[in-house]
């Protein structure tokens, strides 16, 4: 299967003159698409300059794709949560302790009515080509709250206890039943549904990427996230890319990445979905940096047909940069380039 889609994340949202130059770059790394990460500052603070940085990605022949970038705490990422500061009552609750997390809860009105609200400013006013749903999932109630297991689990808070009852007719366990894990997929997967239904409903040609955590490395190590049922996921209608996320240690055997790329395309190809697989391009690098070309040529082995990194430029100039960022910049471009289009570089 010949993959189809190259692309990085880009967070550099700012001035229109200076994303073009970023953009340039980008495609001269072989890219074919944009993710933007949209934090919640981002999308308060440079909402006018937004749909043209679209725009100028789009002029520079990049596919965009609209990251909801750490809102809530709900989604993947580090920037910090205008919601979380300003609703203390609607935070994800730990089930052990009943102590509120720094997470916001998807199942409250309030969160739903300020998610959905920022969903629907953004496909109403940019001409990009989808959406990405990035890394959602349950807080972890560990400090800092994170995504790695614990014995404790969330969310427990009123709002959670009241619906559970009201669906099973008794009160919501503090241990992980069946029926709880049941539970909180089924409410995980409905608030993203509902988001998709409303960008379709707005933008019927956007293309919606579910993106959910792996379980098989040295960081990610629960199955209790909410998203983690790679079946259930792949099988919901709302969602055109089935997008597995990032392995997140290049102490991780090759053998691994071609398991979970191969688990990928097996469940898009199932459900008629367009696999995504992501390669890591910051904090940390393999020893011999051609091992990055190994991973993205066994992702093209397997069927991926959109492979994405995280980051523009490795994370130059930020907390996460790899350790020799522009190397491994440079090495993703070459990697992108022999596998685009048959290996036909751009």
């Amino acid at each position: 299967m010949q993959v189809k889609e190259t692309g990085v994340s880009y967070y550099g949202i700012s001035y229109p003159e200076h994303a073009r130059r970023d953009f340039a770059e980008i495609r001269a790394h072989n890219c074919t698409a944009v993710v933007l990460a949209l934090s919640e500052f981002d999308l308060f603070f440079w909402a006018p300059n937004i749909p043209r940085i679209v725009d100028e990605a789009r002029a520079a022949g990049l596919k965009v794709y609209l990251d909801t970038w750490g809102v809530g705490k709900f989604f993947g990422g580090e920037p910090p949560s205008i919601f979380l500061q300003e609703n203390v009552q609607n935070r994800q609750v730990s089930a052990l302790t009943n102590e509120p997390l720094a997470a916001a809860c998807f199942n409250t009105p309030a969160f739903r009515e300020y998610f959905y609200g920022l969903v629907e400013k953004l496909a109403r006013s940019c001409d990009a080509d989808g959406i990405f749903w990035d890394e959602p999932h349950y807080a972890m109630p560990i400090y800092p709250v994170g995504y790695q297991s614990t014995t404790d689990w969330t969310c427990r808070c009123p709002t959670c206890c009241r619906q559970f009852e009201a669906d099973y007719g008794y009160p919501m366990p503090k241990v992980l039943t069946d029926q709880v894990k049941r539970w909180r997929r089924k409410k995980a997967n409905e608030v993203l549904q509902g988001a998709s239904r409303l960008v379709k409903s707005l933008r019927k040609d956007w293309l919606v990427t579910q993106c959910s955590l792996p379980a098989e490395n040295n960081f990610y190590l629960s199955y209790e996230r909410g998203y983690d049922d790679w079946e259930q996921i792949a099988a919901t209608p709302e969602y055109d890319i089935f997008s597995t996320s990032i392995v997140v240690s290049y102490d991780t055997p090759l053998a691994v990445h071609q398991r979970i790329a191969a688990k990928t395309v097996e469940l898009a190809r199932k459900y008629n979905k367009i696999p995504q697989r992501w390669v890591m391009s910051y904090f940390e690098s393999p020893a011999d940096l051609g091992f990055i070309k190994q991973v993205v040529q066994a992702y093209a082995q397997a069927g991926v047909e959109s492979i994405f990194s995280w980051t523009y430029r490795a994370g130059q100039g930020t907390i996460l940069a790899a350790p020799e960022p522009k190397k491994a910049w440079d090495m993703l471009g070459e990697a992108f380039g022999e596998v685009l289009n048959g290996g036909k570089t751009q």
